[in-house]
């Protein structure tokens, strides 16, 4: 089956991307960009399917000893792409899990085929002034999280421009988070999945 690209739509739609299934032999993968709420998600949707979730970048943190922060300027963005693709790596083999993917997960060419293989892949949206707000009221995420490099909104914007087509190649399913609590958004991909499997 040929995969194709969600088109941009209403920030409240549920966008399906290609066809869409749950199986407890695969893991349920989030990804997007950072403010979406991926690790929240992860364990609300974990919770209404009685399954296991992890967070990706926890992981990797707990694994090296070192915050992203920490692994940014100590040792590079190269490093640390290198650890995370290790971890993503072993994490698509889980099974009846949830996981939630770090934002950059997706700039790596294996890592989005190892994402497109590995079982049902769910895009968190939202639009840049939205993800600004959040991320900015995070205090937890600016600890742990390396700095935007230009600062604000604007860089939002910049790098979603950079990774939204890369989101698009492995999503089966996109979900706005615009305007909804993570309860609603795990209301609306447990929907979209059962829209979905009724067809």
């Amino acid at each position: 089956m040929t995969r194709k690209g969600p088109a941009l739509t209403a920030e409240n739609e549920v966008n399906h991307c290609h066809p869409v299934t749950l199986s407890p032999c695969h893991p349920v993968i989030l990804i997007g960009y950072r403010g979406t709420g991926k690790t929240t998600v992860a364990r609300l949707l974990a919770e209404r399917l009685g399954w296991n979730w992890l967070d990706a970048d926890a992981v990797l943190e707990a694994r090296y000893g070192k915050t992203i922060r920490q692994i940014f300027a100590d040792e590079g963005e190269t490093r640390f792409r290198n650890m995370e693709a290790t971890v993503l790596e072993e994490l698509c083999r889980c099974r009846e899990h949830v996981i939630a993917t770090g934002g950059g997960v997706v700039l790596r060419t294996e890592n989005r085929a190892r994402l497109r293989s590995a079982g049902l892949v769910v895009w968190l949206t939202g639009d840049p002034a939205t993800l600004w707000q959040r991320i900015s009221e995070d205090a937890a995420t600016r600890e742990r999280r390396p700095d935007l490099s230009i600062g604000g909104q604007r860089e939002v914007e910049l790098l979603l421009q950079i990774r939204e087509p890369f989101y698009q190649e492995v999503a089966e399913l996109s979900i706005s988070t615009v305007g909804r609590s993570p309860a609603e958004v795990v209301e609306a991909i447990l929907s979209g999945v059962r829209s979905q499997e009724s067809v």
